[in-house]
């Protein structure tokens, strides 16, 4: 029997583990995007993986077959730069990163100023040192002991401590790898400090991704593959969602869980009968 979905004004969709493992697009990608250009359907790509700019997820999606707009690919990153930007004083502007450009680039350009290592062996004992404001971690694949040392130091001296996402892992070509969460839970075994998670599950990357859309809640659907992430996420944001089996979760541990999505489907060709059965 045909999935039926009702009411569909817009999608926020994942990426990792919904529309790619890694660099290598799953089946059914293009023939997705098709349909939703051909029926007009809005969206929002809103992923938690803070390590590529909006740019560079263009880019991947183009090397793929797929042309998105700017408005259309919203990070972690982004929203993350945001929020500290309505929400912190003007005082607070100098941030510590763990991350990569896609973390560094929206913070530089939502006016924050990125603080440097600190040296661990310095010369005078007494020499200035660049604190940070706020620490803000997110995923970064070049990350080293004096950047925790460095990150360390800045919450220990009372910096503010910000993560873009809590994952504790990040599906690639060959399996699962550590992700964000890993280091966010090494600051806070040393720290005592536990991070404000701005990605999913809390809501805010989603309450950013409805803006985008135009959408309410009642018509907005999130698509991804992780139950506590991308499903939790929406059930905290008040949306309906749809599980995809082609990343980390599986059908079986919704049964173990006292929240869930409202479908779940195999992969991104079934997806995409459903919607084309429900919008006709």
């Amino acid at each position: 029997m045909q999935t039926k979905i009702e009411n569909i004004g817009g999608l926020i969709i994942d990426m990792d583990g919904v529309l790619w493992h890694g660099n290598n697009a799953l089946p059914g990608l293009s023939e997705f995007f098709a349909l939703l250009r051909s029926v007009k359907l809005p969206f929002v790509l809103a992923t938690n993986n803070a390590s590529l700019t909006q740019t560079q997820y263009i880019d991947k999606l183009a090397s793929m077959s797929v042309e998105v707009s700017a408005d259309e690919v919203l990070t972690s990153s982004m929203a993350t730069a945001r929020y500290l930007k309505e929400n912190l004083p003007d005082d607070k502007k100098r941030v510590f990163v763990i991350g990569e450009a896609g973390l560094r680039h929206p913070l530089e350009e939502q006016g924050f100023s990125l603080t440097d290592l600190i040296d661990l062996k310095p010369t005078h004992p007494d020499e200035s040192v660049d604190w940070a404001d706020v620490v803000v971690s997110g995923l970064d694949r070049k990350l080293t002991w004096d950047k925790l040392a460095t990150a360390t130091l800045n919450l220990n001296h009372g910096a503010l401590f910000y993560a873009t996402n809590a994952d504790s892992s990040l599906p690639t070509e060959r399996g699962e790898v550590m992700g964000n969460g890993g280091v966010l839970a090494a600051l806070t075994s040393v720290t005592g400090k536990a991070p404000r998670v701005i990605g999913k599950p809390e809501p805010i990357l989603y309450q950013q991704a409805f803006e985008i859309l135009g959408t309410e809640k009642h018509n907005t659907i999130a698509i991804g593959d992780r139950l506590n992430t991308d499903i939790l996420g929406a059930v905290n944001a008040g949306i309906r969602s749809l599980m995809v089996l082609t990343g980390v979760s599986t059908a079986s541990e919704v049964d173990d869980l006292d929240y869930g999505p409202d479908w779940i489907l195999p992969d991104l060709p079934a997806i995409t009968a459903a919607l084309e059965a429900s919008l006709k």
